[in-house]
């Protein structure tokens, strides 16, 4: 009797998921960062859009979003709420009023500038390895962002 399909083939084990891997570590990391950003009032979203705009200032929100893979909608509020704080100030472009364009203020700065994240850099484990681990995963992502784009229609 030749063996049913079910029994010819394990079952996949989540262990052995990669993007499992890389969902959980995400979730670990947000746990490990919620106590350093509630002290400063931030979510962990927040927290990386002040991030970004310490690298690249007066940008607009599309170029925003697309740096930190987040959709317009989602990002708006984050940015409201950031402006509400005075982290940062939205306004039109001038040359195209259709765009807003965000500028990180000295509040905004300075924060970034604290580093809270700084504090996880033991906790990861990985030592030496951290900076390696991280091209690594940037090489992952890139490559599926690669990938997504050469199979939409």
């Amino acid at each position: 009797m030749p063996p049913s399909p079910k029994a010819a083939k394990p079952a996949p084990q989540l262990s052995n998921f990669i993007c499992f891997a890389v969902y959980s570590a995400n979730l670990a990391f947000g746990r490990a960062y919620k106590p350093l950003l509630d002290k400063l009032g931030l979510t962990y979203t927040q927290y990386i859009t002040l991030v970004a705009l310490a690298e690249e200032d007066d940008v607009t929100v599309s170029a925003l979003g697309e740096k930190l893979f987040l959709e317009s909608n989602t990002l708006t509020p984050i940015l409201k709420k950031l402006e509400s704080l005075g982290y940062l100030q939205r306004k039109r472009d001038a040359a195209d009023e259709r765009q807003v364009r965000i500028a990180l203020l000295p509040p905004g700065r300075a924060l970034v500038d604290q580093d809270p994240g700084a504090a996880l850099l033991d906790a990861t484990g990985l030592g030496a390895d951290f900076f390696k681990v991280q091209r690594e995963i940037v090489e992952l992502r890139d490559n599926l962002v690669r990938h997504n784009r050469a199979a939409a229609p």
